[in-house]
């Protein structure tokens, strides 16, 4: 864990959060369906997957029908508990669980062929840093899906994210399709699909390659 960029209160609203988690998402839950049809297209054939704030394992377990081995981390640990419970009760063998900062991943570098971080990138202090952590642990010519609740996306989205900054959600930037797309572009991936998914909360899809040489091409390239 990294306490410089895990705070103890994002961390603690995430525990206490966990055994609803599900229940809460029946209100933003709309785009979760195609979330999980676009992220299975992805992942098909692929060997080693990792997959940062997992929760409890909305992507998990669909993931694991379609990849080789996925490596299903959250930095709640309580989120971290309910996951494992799921995945033991799917009897999936090729799921492993545990606790992890997205700063401090502890993996050698280019250990995964695809990283997968769900409704996650708007919460976190450092973006780029993340994004930096995320690309060090993908093999050249891997990928980094990266769907996201776009906060900043319509003005009913806006509207929705002001009220759950009342019930202190601990967002730090409200995202659209289009900066989601900009950030993964500035982190040095090139942007492979982008779609927008319709809800409350509207999630935007977006994917990135890793080049063979570390540095994604211009698409004029």
């Amino acid at each position: 864990m990294s306490p410089t960029h895990s705070t103890d209160s994002g961390q603690a609203y995430w525990n206490r959060l966990a055994r609803n988690y599900d229940r809460s998402m029946l209100l933003l839950g709309r785009p979760i369906p195609r979330m999980i049809e676009l992220t299975q297209a992805e992942l098909k054939g692929t060997g080693d997957v990792l997959e940062v704030a997992a929760g409890t394992g909305l992507l998990t377990l669909p993931m694991a029908r379609t990849a080789r081995r996925v490596v299903a981390t959250d930095y709640a640990k309580a989120m971290v508990g309910v996951l494992q419970q799921r995945v033991q009760e799917a009897g999936l063998t090729n799921v492993e669980c545990s606790q992890r900062d997205v700063y401090a991943l502890g993996f050698p570098p280019a250990s995964f062929d695809a990283v997968v971080c769900a409704n996650v990138l708007h919460l976190l202090p450092d973006l780029p840093g993340a994004l930096a952590a995320l690309k060090a642990v993908i093999r050249p010519g891997g990928l980094l899906v990266a769907p996201t609740f776009c906060h900043a996306e319509t003005r009913t989205s806006r509207a929705v994210s002001r009220v759950l900054a009342w019930t202190g959600f601990p967002s730090q930037r409200r995202l659209s399709s289009r900066t989601l797309r900009e950030a993964l572009e500035g982190a040095g991936f090139q942007v492979t699909r982008q779609e927008v998914i319709p809800g409350l909360i509207p999630v935007g899809f977006v994917t990135g390659g890793k080049s063979l040489g570390g540095y994604a091409q211009s698409p004029e390239a």
